[in-house]
């Protein structure tokens, strides 16, 4: 047995092994790309290779953008600016069957928008919208699964924190390229959950209540512009080329603590608990980018992505058949693994295969971050999941039926994004950001 074929049996069984006896995913990543290393170099060649990869692994100055985000994110939710999003939302969503199931999807993809969190966006949303769907009548199970369905959208329309993550591994991939690149694929998301929800509401009988008069509207959107002018600051900066995507995270905090301040709906006083939980959700994902770089190294020492492509590209020389085989492979890792390792430690593998056909490495990477966010709803790990059954008082078992048409709809966009390449690439293309 060759020393390519050791490494790989030993990582990629003791991974599983820990995730399911329940060791976090951080620490079954650390341990399992360790235990590999022992076996290509001594033991102290193992430690300090291994801590070298830790710290080169999140020694990269577009990483200081996902802490920023996280922050601003944070600030959003306790500063008043979600449910002013929310309350806009609701316009959007009003005349449509359904309303409040539809102004739920709005606010994730506003929120998401802004945040670039999907659990943020299930939690900020579904826990603001959930209640009044109660009320009106709607069922437990069907607000939240409308919920979960559509808050991943968030990690695909910008920023993204994965997209980032995505752009440190695959090399010169330019982050303004891959975030305006997203806002397609993100929306069409959204817009296909909106034409479910739509149907489902209207077989349910699910009709709104409440009446809002034309002052009201026009009081409800002005308070909403400021929240909404974020984006258009923050993004339309990284586009026209007047600040980096890191400096763009720093001027969204800025915004957003400003924007809360003035809104009084949270004080200096709150900043220590803020600041203290984004530290926390930071740590958790630095943590995990560090651990997968050494799983990384050790695979690209023992040539394992290049073993597995030639396996791939034997099975067949069709490129249709190919990203049939790559996608089916990252949603079934998507279902228990978190994006952010997923796209670490396989960009590396699948991406090459890719570009030997011709994929763009921009297509290629909405393509996978696409088909982890159908991960993050899908049991048994499901972090979007847990967190919109929690929201929603409801069981994975009650709406795990529910949700089931989602699946097919979120399946069938991805096939949409996979195999017309112009619905990533147009808009990039658009504002000259392919070179």
């Amino acid at each position: 047995m060759n020393l390519a074929l050791q490494t790989g049996l030993i990582m990629f069984m003791s991974l599983p092994i820990l995730l399911v006896i329940g060791v976090p995913i951080s620490v079954s990543i650390g341990f399992a790309s360790t235990i590999s290393m022992l076996m290509i170099l001594p033991f102290e060649g193992s430690m300090i290779t291994s801590a070298q990869r830790l710290f080169i692994g999140t020694n990269s100055f577009s990483l200081v953008a996902i802490p920023f985000f996280i922050l601003a994110g944070n600030i959003m939710n306790n500063g008043g600016i979600a449910i002013r999003l929310i309350n806009c939302a609701k316009l959007i969503g009003g005349r449509l069957p359904g309303s409040l199931a539809q102004s739920n999807v709005v606010a994730n993809m506003l929120f998401g928008a802004i945040s670039g969190s999907g659990v943020a966006a299930a939690a900020a949303v579904g826990g603001t919208i959930g209640p009044i769907e109660k009320k009106e009548g709607y069922s437990p199970e069907f607000s939240a699964a409308v919920n979960i369905a559509s808050a991943p959208t968030g990690m695909l329309i910008p920023p993204s924190n994965t997209l980032i993550v995505y752009s440190t591994v695959a090399g010169s991939v330019s982050i303004s390229a891959l975030f305006i690149a997203g806002y397609i694929p993100g929306i069409l998301w959204g817009i296909g959950v909106m034409i479910l929800s739509a149907m489902m509401a209207k077989k349910n009988g699910y009709v709104s209540k409440e009446k809002t008069t034309l002052n009201e509207k026009i009081k409800v959107v002005l308070n909403a512009i400021p929240s909404l002018l974020l984006v258009i600051i923050v993004i339309g900066g990284i586009l026209k080329g007047i600040f980096t995507a890191t400096e763009g995270s720093a001027i969204a905090v800025v915004y957003s603590l400003g924007l809360s301040l003035i809104y009084k709906e949270m004080s200096i006083k709150d900043l220590p608990k803020i600041l203290f939980s984004s530290a926390q959700m930071t740590s958790i994902v630095i943590f995990m980018i560090g651990v997968s770089s050494i799983m990384s190294w050790v695979m690209a020492f023992t040539n394992i992505p290049q073993i597995i492509a030639k396996s791939i590209l034997g099975i067949t020389d069709s490129y249709a058949v190919i990203l049939i085989i790559m996608n089916v492979l990252m949603l079934i890792i998507g279902t228990f693994m978190d994006p952010t390792p997923a796209v670490l430690i396989f960009t590396p593998i699948f991406l090459p295969i890719a570009q030997s056909f011709g994929m763009s490495p921009i297509h290629f990477g909405i393509m996978i971050v696409f088909n982890l966010c159908i991960g993050t709803i899908t049991p048994p790990v499901g972090p979007i999941l847990f967190t919109g059954c929690k929201v929603g008082n409801v069981t994975i078992e009650q709406v795990f039926k529910t949700l089931l048409p989602y699946y097919v709809v979120t399946m069938l966009i991805l096939l949409l994004v996979i195999f017309i390449p112009q619905l990533s690439m147009w808009l990039p293309d658009l504002f000259g950001l392919i070179k």
